[in-house]
């Protein structure tokens, strides 16, 4: 394996992006296009017992209404061991506000919004539970994580902190909308979505729909941010499709941001008590942490993975891990970015911060001298881990010798108060397997297809950089299809995983072609433009396959992806654990009448195996510390009480960081392969980078004023 660093490139598909030519899934037009709009609950719990389409077909424009009896019985599930079934369609129990109970279809947006207006659905509404202190709301208990003795360490540790951490319910909110657009044409489905699945959404309407799936192609070349929202099967997408169905016209539709709120998944309201123990000398011996979060009443997002980052931070050898669902009346939560290690690690972090001033050790040198080699929970090597070199490079580079450790000991002339906190993260690095093709044309055209989806985390700019470093091909007519389930087995792209997948398989394809060409010229040496050498030997094009598995894989994985599975591997392996981390250092400033708080500067160090594309691995860990800034400082979704809905849908009142809140964030990164992740030796980043940045703001508050925060978003009440 080369340990080369790759040099910084452009993003490949930047050009495009900043001039408009970017094709997004709601710029896809059609003759004959339809425009849909579905009509929601307004209750948060009962059945719809009447539902008047009458209005709504007189509205000018409307061809069709769609309604619960237009849609076939849901299919039966796998049982509790089984994958979780395909979002229903419409259903006349209601099981929260907003769930779409009709769907208009109109000649023009226009008409379609106004017949979804003119659409009179009734209800009997029954009692709801909407927040987890609600009455009404059943807590249950999931597995437990343990590792050695937590009670009877605990009870012998010379030091002890104990603290319950709380982190709110937070929506997503990518710019772009949730849109699908659907075609059925001669007995085929085809259906173009923002999904950061389309393998997930072609089998989801399948179920849905009772089609066969060989019948259905989707495709989602670029998406406008996702950060899991668009990882899962979306319940309008069977909408949109039954419809183009019915009508045998293409049909879309865009989800205006309140509906979404409304029906899409969620960061949950999340609960975390902790316990820390140390001995004499300063070393972690014991560790007791309860996680709970809100969950719907059949939702499947599982509370026990708060576990999976914190356990394996430090050497902790005896552990207790337990969590709880807390079931409500709303939508299913699901993944946001850094779905559970945002709010664990906020908690952890915090405490863990604690805990060091309490034994007045340094926080930096307390985290560094309880590092670990080993995984606590598997007893296994962790394949490569260079946290201390991200805590001692990130102090190098913020200064922090030349921290004043006492709380409320720096100031500024103007009495402005200054702290500077650390937290340190990491996040599960995975890998799927991927099956690619390359084409190489000797009209000067490159063709590479695989699996994987664009969110603007730049996997196209990854996958560039490592066939334009090992082939001497035309950068300007270079293609890289990926997202599109015609053109090659897609994986949902989600955890950190995309770039894992599609590199290796990249530097495969690379290798196998230069292989390819060495054999076409005779065995000659491969050098200079392969465009030119193809057209000296009169050869059209060459096209090679290759497949690429993760560690511990083998072919039936890639059968499993042939075939839509879920397939991937890590971060437990049969002889090793493999993570990424990162450390976070922040200045904050908070003022000393006003109490606002501002984050001039921030140094982020990260571990993420070889950085294969510097440019966008830097804007991953600046876009992971703005957010986290947003999650601490400023995200809340408000839920209202009296009818089980949110108050705040929207961009005006959902409030999120901006450019003058964020001050200079300094980016570095180890850049050491990790030779047992796989063959290029990269971990995963887009997660960890979020990682432990909103504790570190947390830990800095602590440091200017000398209160712990123990819940978020931290509002200005809080430091009166």
């Amino acid at each position: 394996m080369s340990t080369a660093p790759f040099p910084d490139r452009a993003r490949i598909d930047a050009f495009d992006k900043v001039r408009g030519a970017t094709e997004y899934a709601a710029d896809i037009q059609f003759p004959g296009l339809l425009y849909a709009m579905t009509v929601t609950a307004r209750i948060a719990k009962g059945t719809m017992t009447e539902l008047s389409t009458d209005a709504a077909m007189r509205v000018p424009g409307v061809v069709r209404v769609l309604t619960p009896d237009d849609f076939p019985p849901p299919p039966p599930t796998g049982g509790e061991d089984g994958p979780p079934p395909p979002p229903p369609t419409l259903e006349k129990t209601i099981a929260y506000r907003g769930q779409p109970v009709a769907v208009v279809v109109a000649e023009t947006l226009e008409a379609a919004i106004a017949g979804a207006e003119a659409v009179r659905p009734s209800f009997a509404d029954e009692q709801f539970s909407s927040r987890i202190d609600s009455a009404g709301a059943e807590s249950e208990s999931t597995e437990d994580w343990t590792a050695g003795d937590a009670a009877a360490a605990m009870a012998g540790a010379a030091v002890t902190i104990e603290a319950t951490y709380e982190s709110p319910t937070q929506h997503h909110n990518p710019i772009e909308l949730l849109v699908t657009t659907a075609v059925w044409a001669d007995g085929r489905l085809t259906i173009h979505e923002c999904s950061q699945g389309v393998n997930v959404t072609k089998g989801s309407v399948a179920g849905a729909l009772h089609l066969d799936p060989a019948l259905i192609d989707v495709k989602s070349a670029y998406i406008g941010g996702g950060f899991g929202q668009k990882g899962l099967a979306q319940r309008q997408t069977a909408l949109v499709a039954h419809a183009a169905m019915l009508t045998g016209r293409p049909v879309k539709l865009v989800l205006p941001r309140g509906q979404i709120f409304h029906v899409a998944t969620y960061r949950p309201n999340s609960r975390h008590r902790i316990q820390l123990g140390a001995d004499a000398t300063g070393k972690m011996v014991a560790a007791r942490y309860h996680a709970e979060h809100e969950q719907s009443r059949t939702g499947f997002f599982s509370p026990a993975e708060y576990h999976e980052s914190p356990i394996r931070m430090y050497g902790i050898e005896n552990y207790l891990g337990t969590a709880a669902n807390i079931r409500i009346d709303r939508q299913a939560p699901g993944y946001m970015r850094a779905p559970h290690p945002q709010a664990s690690c906020f908690a952890f972090e915090s405490a863990v911060d604690e805990l060091a001033y309490k034994l007045d050790r340094d926080p930096v040198a307390f985290r560094i001298e309880n590092d670990t080699k080993v995984d606590p929970k598997t007893g296994h090597p962790l394949s490569s881990r260079f946290l201390n070199e991200c805590l001692t490079e990130g102090a190098r580079r913020f200064g922090w010798s030349r921290r004043s450790a006492a709380p409320g000991s720096m100031t500024a002339s103007d009495g402005t108060q200054i702290g500077w906190g650390v937290a340190a993260g990491c996040y599960p690095s995975m890998m799927p397997p991927a099956i690619a093709t390359l084409r190489i044309g000797a009209n000067g055209s490159t063709r590479f297809a695989t699996s994987g989806h664009e969110m603007g985390q730049g996997i196209r700019t990854a996958i560039a950089a490592v066939l334009l470093d090992g082939l001497d091909i035309n950068t300007d007519k270079l293609d890289i299809v990926i997202g599109d389930t015609t053109a090659a087995p897609q994986h949902m792209t989600a955890g950190s995983w995309g770039t894992a997948g599609a590199v290796p398989v990249a530097a495969k394809a690379v290798e196998r072609m230069r292989a390819a060409v060495s054999e076409l010229l005779a065995g000659r040496t491969v050098a200079g433009n392969l465009h030119r050498q193809l057209a000296s030997v009169r050869r059209p094009y060459i096209e090679i396959e290759v497949s690429q598995v993760g560690a511990g894989q083998n072919n039936d994985a890639l059968a499993q992806l042939r075939e839509g599975g879920f397939v991937v591997a890590g971060p437990e392996f049969p002889e090793f654990t493999t993570m990424s981390y990162i450390a976070h250092f922040v200045e904050v400033h908070v003022e000393p009448h006003t109490r606002r708080i501002r984050m001039p500067r921030v140094v982020s160090i990260a571990d993420c195996g070889r950085v294969i594309s510097p440019r966008t691995a830097a804007s991953q860990v600046r876009g992971g510390v703005v957010w986290a800034f947003s999650a601490a400082l400023r995200e809340a979704t408000e839920i209202d009480r009296r009818y089980g809905g949110y108050l705040n849908n929207d961009l005006a009142d959902y409030v999120v960081a901006v450019n003058a809140d964020i001050g200079e964030i300094e980016v570095g990164f180890v850049d050491q392969p990790d030779p047992l992740a796989n063959s290029m030796g990269l971990k995963g980043l887009g997660e960890v980078a979020m990682v432990g940045a909103s504790p570190a703001i947390a830990n800095a508050i602590f440091h200017a004023t000398g209160k712990r925060m123990r819940e978020l978003p931290i509002r200005i009440e809080h430091l009166l």
